[in-house]
């Protein structure tokens, strides 16, 4: 029988000969802006995984440019030639996890899968790392380690992704099973909320003030039991599988009530929700259940946008925004975050010059490959600065900790502060936590 890494070496291989060569995706692509050669370019990519195929280099030779590459897919909103380089993507890390754990020792397969499977997927687990995460912010051992001498034997990248960390979930909140009124007489929309694994834990202040701005514009709000991580951490990391269980699981928690949409303010789990189809290929009954369920996700400013956001406070702040490069390349979402920055009075708005490039974040790439991430990062922080903005507007909890690692790394806290669309909206609308309990 054929081994599994050649099967999805051969899928991939035979989505990249519509690739034409002519380099207009260069200029889009991060790892080549900041590493400056042919193999970490996307075409450089797709002829290595051609020739991987056709047996004139190894599964390990092509691993290491597959893995430094971010996965922001910018390359494929100017590609001429529609590669569909996300997919081709994913199989060639399907590949590359299935040769590496024929490879790999017992522990690491056993420690990589129980994260993989036990840790990100399971509610009681990651709610008992944010009730951990909650008490070293709040009993004061965050400010004691980042003291000296104690910060010298921090390494310098969790220093530095620490110190951008927002307030964690306090213990014993759960949103599960929760339903939200609308606070006017007839809701305009029924909407689930998606939590999503890490955005619950450790980004809980923007699910709950989502909960509340949708509340607002008039949708009664369901916090469905029983969901779990939208699979995109396991499937960028080339566990296939283990993301089909994932999608399978939400898409029948999301199909035992009717919704108008399926509401989320992460754009990289917002991006792999919409995606769930791709994972069901072959699979009539699933495929069909996964388009009906991708036809009603959503991104909360598309609905705070088409129901009209009322505004009642005046925010006197220079703001750029950063665009999520899944918000922009998968979810095709990019005119609502911008208006309704602009919508709030007072607000003085100036574009990126290059607010299509990619931060560095790439979900845990910034942890995996800490310098390469960085010189991505700094590219962004100088685009930023030339805005000579004061605050930073995100739609991905990724993005929001990366530019915060920036703003730390280059001592700007006095000056500039990152903060998710949300918690700008929420400011602007007088909204807490805790209003409409």
């Amino acid at each position: 029988m054929e081994a599994q890494e050649n099967v999805y070496l051969k899928k991939a291989a035979d989505l990249t000969y519509d690739c034409v060569r002519c380099g207009y995706c260069l200029p889009s692509c991060p790892t080549y802006l900041t590493m400056k050669t042919e193999t970490q370019t996307p075409r450089g990519r797709i002829n290595l995984v051609r020739m991987a195929a056709e047996g004139y280099i190894t599964v390990n030779e092509l691993s290491v440019p597959i893995d430094l590459c971010l996965g922001c897919r910018a390359c494929e909103h100017v590609c001429p030639s529609n590669i569909q380089y996300g997919k081709m993507l994913e199989l060639v890390k399907g590949s590359i996890r299935y040769h590496k754990k024929q490879t790999s020792s017992p522990l690491r397969r056993f420690c990589e899968g129980f994260v993989f499977k036990h840790v990100f997927p399971s509610k009681s687990i990651m709610n008992k790392l944010g009730s951990f995460l909650w008490v070293y912010q709040k009993s004061g051992v965050k400010k004691v380690v980042h003291m000296k001498p104690l910060r010298y034997l921090f390494p310098k990248k969790l220093e530095l992704f620490d110190k951008g960390l927002t307030e964690a979930k306090p213990p014993f909140r759960k949103n599960d099973g929760r339903r939200y009124p609308s606070i006017s007489e007839r809701p305009a929309l029924k909407v689930a909320f998606f939590t999503g694994c890490v955005m619950e834990a450790v980004f809980y202040r923007i699910n709950l003030l989502s909960i509340r701005l949708l509340q607002k514009v008039g949708c009664e709000v369901v916090v469905v039991n029983d969901q779990t991580c939208c699979g995109a951490l396991q499937l960028h990391a080339g566990e296939e599988e283990l993301a089909k269980e994932m999608a399978k699981r939400n898409i029948e928690v999301f199909e035992k009530e009717e919704f108008d949409y399926i509401v989320n303010s992460a754009g990289g789990c917002g991006a792999m929700l919409k995606e769930y189809d791709g994972l069901f290929e072959g699979d009539p009954e699933w495929l069909e259940r996964a388009r009906h369920f991708k036809q009603k996700v959503a991104d909360i400013s598309v609905i705070l946008n088409k129901l009209g956001l009322k505004l009642e406070r005046v925010l006197s702040y220079r703001v750029t925004y950063q665009p999520s490069c899944h918000m922009t390349n998968v979810q095709k979402v990019t005119k609502e975050p911008e208006a309704l920055i602009q919508s709030i009075e007072g607000i003085e708005f100036i574009r990126l010059n290059k607010p299509n490039l990619c931060c560095g974040s790439g979900g845990i790439y910034n942890l995996i490959h800490f310098e390469e991430s960085m010189n991505i990062l700094n590219a962004k922080m100088s685009d930023i600065k030339d805005t000579k903005a004061n605050v930073i507007v995100t739609t991905n909890p990724g993005c929001l900790l990366q530019i915060k690692v920036g703003i730390a790394k280059e001592n700007l806290h006095d000056h500039i502060k990152a903060v998710h669309l949300v918690e700008l909206l929420a400011e602007a609308c007088e909204i807490t936590e805790n209003r409409w309990i």
